[in-house]
């Protein structure tokens, strides 16, 4: 069966279906399957994690004993 035959099978079953709580799962699970993470950061976090990427681009690396350390010892 190709990827065609397969979206229409399914959009068939939705269309079917009267109840309420499957089509809400399936919406939900839609939802969520195209969740783009990225907007759910602050832009705080969004700009956290751009520094450490141009960072690591730059080389600026440090061993990970070295973070754990800072993590733990403060």
């Amino acid at each position: 069966m190709n990827i065609q035959t397969t979206k229409l099978e399914l959009l068939k079953t939705i269309l079917e279906n009267e109840n309420s709580e499957f089509i809400q799962r399936v919406a939900d699970f839609v939802k969520n399957e195209n969740a783009d993470i990225w907007r759910d950061l602050t832009v705080s976090e969004q700009a956290e994690i751009k520094k450490g990427i141009a960072e690591l681009e730059r080389g600026e690396r440090v061993s990970y004993e070295s973070f754990l350390t800072k993590i733990f010892n403060g």
